[in-house]
This record gives C-alpha cells, sequence and structure tokens, in this order.
C-alpha cells in the first residue's frame, strides 16, 4: 500500500513527511510557585514598624500620636527634622515647644519660622485659636509657607521673603488667606486673612540659606465672631473718605485698632497710614476703583 503525503500528495515511506520536524526538545522543569503574600506582609509589618518607632519620638501628647496617620506622621518627623538641622542641639532656638501655653495665650496671633526656601520649620500650638487646625492637621496641607496661603498671593509672598532674605534683618509684611477648617469657613463664611510680620535672622556665621531662618507673627486682621464676643471693642472700623481718599469719617473702633482717636485721622489722607512698600500697589488699586 502506498502512502501518499497529505500535504504534497507525493508518496512517503512509512514514518517520513515532507514537512520539517522539529527537534525533540527536552521536558522543562516546571518552576515551583511562590508566593508574594507573605513578603509582602513583611515589608508592610517592617515599615510599621519604622513608623511607629519615629511616631514614638516626636514630642507631641500620648493623644496625638494615637490619632496620626501616616502622612501626618511623616510630615511631622520632616518638621522635625528642618528645625534640628536649623538648629542643632546646644543651640538656642528663639521659639519652640518649650514655649508654654500661657505664653503663647497672650500672644495676638501664632508664631511662625520658615527655613530659606519656605520650608516649614515651626507653627506655635495656639495656631488652631487662630485658623481652626492644629499643627498637625497644617502640615496635611503642604509643607511650605504657599501651601497654606492662598494662590493668588504666593508671587507676592515669594517676592517680599525674596527681598527679606537678601537684607537679614529687615522686616517685612504680608496680608493673605491662610487655610482654616471646614467647621471655621462654613462659621465665618471662607478663610482668614492674616498678616504675617517678620524678618530673617542669621543663627550662625557666616549667614548662608542653610543657616538663616524667618522669625514671623501671623496675626489675624479680624477678629471672629467668638473673640469679638469676649472683648469690649468692635471687631472692625469703617471710614468714609473724598475721592483723594481723604478720611471725612471714621468710626470711634478705630481708635481700638489703629490708636488714633477719630479727630486724629479726619482730614487726614488714608495714604499717610500705609506702609511705604505697600504705597504702589494700594495706589493702584486706587486707581482702579
Amino acid at each position: 500500500m502506498t502512502i501518499f503525503c497529505s500535504h504534497c500528495h507525493q508518496p512517503l515511506q512509512a514514518e517520513m513527511s515532507c514537512l520539517p520536524r522539529r527537534g525533540k526538545q527536552a521536558p522543562r522543569a516546571s518552576r515551583p510557585f511562590r508566593s508574594t503574600k507573605s513578603a509582602s506582609k513583611a515589608r508592610r509589618d517592617q515599615i510599621n514598624a519604622e513608623l511607629q518607632a519615629l511616631r514614638s519620638l516626636l514630642p507631641i501628647s500620648v493623644q496625638e500620636k494615637e490619632r496620626l496617620s501616616y502622612l501626618h506622621t511623616m510630615a511631622l518627623v520632616c518638621l522635625q527634622l528642618r528645625g534640628a538641622q536649623l538648629f542643632p542641639p546646644g543651640s538656642a532656638p528663639p521659639v519652640g515647644p518649650a514655649l508654654s501655653t500661657e505664653l503663647l495665650s497672650l500672644l495676638p496671633g501664632f508664631l511662625l519660622v520658615l527655613s530659606a526656601n519656605g520650608k516649614l520649620v515651626y507653627i506655635s500650638e495656639n495656631v488652631a485659636q487662630v485658623l481652626g487646625l492644629s499643627m498637625v492637621e497644617l502640615l496635611a496641607q503642604g509643607d511650605t509657607i504657599f501651601d497654606i496661603l492662598d494662590g493668588q498671593a504666593c508671587e507676592d509672598v515669594h517676592k517680599k521673603l525674596l527681598l527679606a532674605q537678601e537684607e537679614p534683618g529687615r522686616e517685612v509684611t504680608f496680608v493673605s488667606e491662610m487655610c482654616t477648617s471646614k467647621a471655621f469657613r462654613l462659621q465665618h463664611g471662607g478663610n482668614r486673612v492674616v498678616t504675617v510680620c517678620g524678618r530673617f535672622v542669621a543663627l550662625r556665621w557666616p549667614p548662608s540659606p542653610s543657616t538663616t531662618a524667618f522669625l514671623a507673627l501671623c496675626t489675624p486682621v479680624m477678629q471672629s465672631s467668638t473673640e469679638a464676643e469676649a472683648g469690649s471693642q468692635d471687631d472692625i472700623f469703617q471710614s468714609t473718605h473724598i475721592l483723594d481718599m481723604t478720611f471725612i469719617d471714621v468710626t470711634e473702633s478705630v481708635t481700638y485698632h489703629l490708636g488714633y482717636r477719630r479727630e486724629e485721622l479726619v482730614g487726614q489722607s488714608w495714604y499717610s497710614l500705609l506702609h511705604p512698600e505697600d504705597a504702589d500697589l494700594a495706589a493702584a488699586q486706587h486707581r482702579a476703583v
């Protein structure tokens, strides 16, 4: 019997084919299945242990430590590292956690320390009284001054900080909205306007970006309703001007805020009360109005 190839229809001998045969391959050894589940769990446990160790070193209360998330823990650790770099062990920082609650309560605002590039180094604990956010909650917004300010003011603030850095000891002031808690915004209708007044100080000689810090006092421009109820003074004052911004009338509460009596201001120019660095911006806004 003749056997024909099913491919080319040519007669074939037994066990032959016109198609090329593949060489016999040795059976491949099956790779053992290795689960990465236990390895991943070991890594997570190691990370958690390291975070717990870092959390235990933070200079905050036990209750606050228990509420810290991973993000908050790392933000606080970075804050402490920046502080240790500017104020190494043995130096005397101008401000720090050693300030008592009683002393902080006497301040009209909260204390802020920044590095040369605007990184947060220290925020006093009474920040919660001004912004409704604790130091830990504020750090969740970001680790620079620009992260907690209104975005439109960031460029102006950056220029002011550069100006202060070029002339250490020169005081600069800027006003901007700062981030607040949701409860604060619901109660007061928005974020809080804060005046930041401070200067760069050389901590060691020779001065360099790594050895200078911006020390500032952040004061709310207007008191909240609860603070106004606690005080005996009005939380605002109103003034009336002619077109060149000369005072023609002002409420008596101006004495509480500016120290001037009403009679002293009537007839004076509003520009005489401005800081010289703010005169150009105020004039531009005046012309726009």
